[in-house]
């Protein structure tokens, strides 16, 4: 219990506790921000003391603390960038012309100097302890960025969970880098890496010759395993930011705004959309109720033109828990939590040229709940 059902206890505390932190101090008013900053500064130069104080600390107690350190000093860097501190060069939505390789390096550039933070921070805790018997603070910064780095590429490339509503206000433009999608080509590639280097682990821990060793690899080995559940909740019918709830709420009024902004931007679409002729717009009721993986597949067989040339659609849903608005511009599909003031029934508006009302029709059909 004590080399094994502790470690995995602790690690599994520490991240979602560290995590939850993170989502609580995000969220907060920007003028708190420079509190946040100076805490958690504070908080790394004590975490890299400890790093180099217990380098060559082989008690069991050594490898709780090196993990705890190795994730502080990740957790500056993840605080960083969702208040907006060191982000990237662009800070702008993907323009919607954007394709392939240029949107990607456009998407690299609203993370540019985070990630060039991220690798100066594995340099330095690299320097602390390379050559020293206790290595375990490195390593846990290593798996996070990894963690990290993995989740970022599987969104740009298209899961069905992009969990874009956990973005703060400020950095929603992110969403528009995002793509969702039934499954991606890097997808598996990820999961059997990262359930490769967790098996590995495991068995390291189970080996170990100390209870250093096996401290250490089992929480590695937890980390690693929760990183492959995290993957799974990018494709999984389950919400797997819903841990984090309580922590994560914004104020009533943000959220208002927030939800009333939507309301409006739907409304205007179908007020222009009824302006145009005829044949250029098209809009129809949609299910009572709807599955929103199945209408998630659907919005992106029309945003990839499977249905003819659709310049744009935007709708509302109703599932069995709350409404879904939804919206395809350009080649991207988007959806988020919406709750209409005074929509009654769900719909969809669409316009493009030379589109197929009806199979598009009875595409939206059957994703009824």
């Amino acid at each position: 219990m004590t080399n094994y059902g502790l470690p995995i206890l602790a690690t599994l505390a520490l991240w979602w506790g560290s995590t939850g932190a993170i989502f609580f101090v995000d969220n907060l008013p920007p003028r708190t921000y420079r509190y946040t900053w100076a805490g958690a500064t504070l908080l790394v130069a004590f975490a890299l003391w400890g790093l180099a104080a217990t380098v060559d600390d082989t008690r069991q107690s050594a490898a709780y603390g090196a993990f705890s350190y190795g994730l502080i000093c990740w957790g500056w860097q993840i605080v960083t960038f969702y208040t907006g501190a060191i982000t990237g060069p662009c800070r702008t939505p993907c323009p919607q012309e954007l394709r392939g390789l240029a949107r990607f390096v456009q998407a690299v550039r609203t993370s540019l100097y985070h990630e060039m933070s991220a690798l100066v921070g594995a340099v330095v805790l690299l320097t602390i302890t390379h050559g020293h018997a206790n290595q375990i603070g490195f390593w846990t910064y290593v798996t996070l960025w990894w963690m990290h780095e993995s989740a970022k590429l599987n969104v740009f490339f298209g899961v069905p969970n992009l969990g874009e509503e956990m973005l703060p206000e400020r950095l929603r433009y992110l969403a528009s880098y995002m793509a969702r999608r039934p499954m991606n080509m890097f997808f598996p590639f990820s999961v059997t890496i990262s359930t490769i280097v967790t098996m590995w682990l495991a068995g390291r821990a189970v080996s170990a010759t100390s209870a250093f060793e096996a401290c250490g690899f089992t929480m590695l080995g937890t980390l690693m395993a929760l990183a492959v559940a995290e993957h799974w909740f990018l494709v999984a019918p389950l919400n797997g930011n819903a841990l984090w709830g309580p922590m994560t709420r914004r104020s009533a009024a943000d959220a208002s705004a927030l939800l009333e902004s939507e309301f409006a931007a739907l409304e205007s679409f179908v007020q222009q959309a009824s302006l145009q002729a005829p044949q250029e717009n098209w809009s129809a009721a949609l299910p009572a109720y709807c599955d929103p993986r199945h209408l998630g597949h659907v919005l992106e067989l029309a945003a990839a033109g499977a249905y003819g040339e659709v310049e744009a659609v935007k709708g509302a849903m109703r599932t069995r828990a709350n409404w879904i608005a939804f919206e395809i511009n350009g080649s991207r599909a988007r959806m988020s939590p919406f709750a209409p003031q005074r929509l009654q029934e769900p719909l969809i508006v669409a316009t493009g040229r030379r589109f197929d009302r009806q199979r598009l029709m009875a595409a939206l059909e059957n994703c009824a709940a």
